[in-house]
């Protein structure tokens, strides 16, 4: 396959798109510079712009760009550049999807807070979106900006992804070594559900995604059975060989955590319903896989 990755410099991209070119599939990265090779095309989601050609010709365009999440959650200037910076990638990409002659699928990043705090009760894909926290909402317009590419007929997944789990990148990166300085605690009651899924499972349900060819729609990507942020920090402490006895009041986690408050207290029991009728067989089901697989 001619497979277009935006975002392909990000730990993801990266993964994803070696994982890819190592099966035979054709990567091509959109770039913000001056290509240095072949196998790269550049781009300006800020102005609209991509090589129309380069999308034409893909099989599929995968979307993973924009701006990161762990930063300052006070700062109004952030909030506006993770929004801004998903929305115009996908709005981009969606245009010029749908001006191809034969559209090609279109994978399309989101988050698992797209469902905002259900408490207790199973998400699918079918759950509707509640409240107006702020990864939630970014969410809905990250979605939104799919449309183009909806309307013209592609094939489009919207890849409803939950932390990623791996020793090398945010957020288990730094967990690992502040559990492993004795600093492990749970957050809030610690009740509240934390969906998660390992980078294994995440490369293998998105190539899943690229090769199944009559699949569409949202997938929540997530390990089967999502634990509670309790049952997550007993997980971690025992995998690291520390206690955690700690607890992180909710009222000072509102405080530190601004924008990003409901996403860390809120709670998403998430089931990747869609995933496994689409017949993706999960590696790692649960909190204990995952981390195994993480920390490996």
């Amino acid at each position: 396959m001619r497979v277009v990755i935006a975002g392909a410099s990000g730990f993801l991209g990266t993964h994803l798109s070696d994982h890819l070119r190592v099966h035979g599939h054709e990567v091509t990265a959109l770039v913000r510079r001056e290509p240095t090779s072949a196998r790269e095309s550049r781009w300006d989601p800020s102005t609209g712009h991509v090589d129309d050609a380069v999308i034409a010709r893909a099989d599929a365009v995968v979307n993973l760009a924009g701006a990161t999440i762990a930063s300052n959650p006070h700062s109004r200037k952030w909030a506006d550049e993770v929004m801004e910076s998903r929305v115009s990638t996908t709005a981009t990409l969606a245009r010029s999807i749908a001006a191809a002659e034969r559209p090609p699928a279109f994978l399309a990043g989101n988050g698992i807070a797209f469902y905002g705090d259900h408490g207790d009760a199973p998400v699918t894909e079918d759950t509707e979106s509640r409240g107006d926290a702020f990864l939630t909402r970014v969410s809905r317009e990250w979605q939104a900006a799919t449309s183009p590419a909806q309307d013209a007929g592609a094939r489009v997944c919207v890849l409803r992804t939950s932390p990623v789990m791996d020793r090398t990148s945010p957020p288990l990166k730094q967990l690992k070594l502040l559990f492993q300085l004795g600093g492990g605690a749970r957050l809030g009651s610690g009740r509240q559900h934390m969906p998660m899924i390992s980078l294994r499972d995440w490369i293998g349900a998105v190539s899943y995604l690229l090769e199944s060819r009559d699949v569409s729609g949202a997938f929540n990507l997530c390990c089967a059975h999502t634990p509670t942020n309790a049952e997550f920090t007993h997980a971690l402490a025992k995998a690291v060989h520390r206690k955690a006895f700690l607890a992180v009041p909710a009222p000072i986690m509102k405080v530190a955590a601004g924008d990003l408050a409901p996403e860390l207290l809120g709670s998403v029991n998430a089931r990747p319903a869609a995933l496994e009728r689409a017949g993706y067989d999960f590696e790692d089901e649960d909190v204990t896989a995952v981390l195994a697989a993480a920390l490996a």
